[in-house]
């Protein structure tokens, strides 16, 4: 729906606001986020990005932190000039880095609950016949036989202890018939 005629009112330039301030927390609110807890909680807006890494004891360009040995031309021991080590001010952040990375990495990948009885169901009627879990009834899928071994060894894959107790009870089941 179209505005009333004079209506709208031009806009006045404000005289009293400081640009410079305001252009400066624009850039800070438009910069990306640091995803890493570590690195967001020690991190100074008013330095740069090769400042900041610095100070935590981090590298910007992995190519310059670790020099490459050239094999052609050997510098003689007196030729070569030690750069200063940068003064790490902030080692708690490398060191909470490294924490984290030497912790053991969570399995959050599982296997839904349809998939595991589907398999359960197969290998206990069928054992090791793909072609007969093919022609299953409950195979609503219509997996082939080699789809059908995938599965399985899927599900082997993700819980051997499991498994090895499925098979367990399946053997001492079939003892248990003859």
């Amino acid at each position: 729906m179209p505005k009333a005629k004079g209506k709208t009112r031009r806009q006045k330039f404000g005289y009293s606001v400081n640009r410079k301030r305001l252009n400066r927390n624009a850039r800070r609110k438009a910069a990306p986020r640091i995803e890493c807890s570590h690195i967001r909680h020690a991190w100074d807006h008013s330095k740069s990005v090769r400042q900041n890494l610095a100070e935590m004891g981090l590298a910007m360009d992995p190519n310059k932190a670790v020099p490459l040995l050239r094999r052609k031309g050997k510098a003689m021991e007196v030729d070569r000039v030690e750069r200063p080590k940068e003064l790490v001010r902030k080692p708690y952040v490398l060191n909470d880095l490294e924490t984290e990375a030497s912790l053991p990495e969570k399995k959050d990948n599982t296997l839904s609950r349809d998939l595991i009885d589907y398999v359960r169901y197969m290998v206990e009627n069928h054992r090791e016949d793909y072609k007969a879990m093919a022609r299953d009834e409950k195979n609503y899928y219509q997996d082939t036989p080699k789809q059908i071994r995938n599965k399985i060894n899927v599900y082997k894959r993700f819980y051997p202890a499991e498994w090895q107790t499925f098979m367990e009870s399946l053997q001492t089941s079939k003892m248990e018939v003859e």
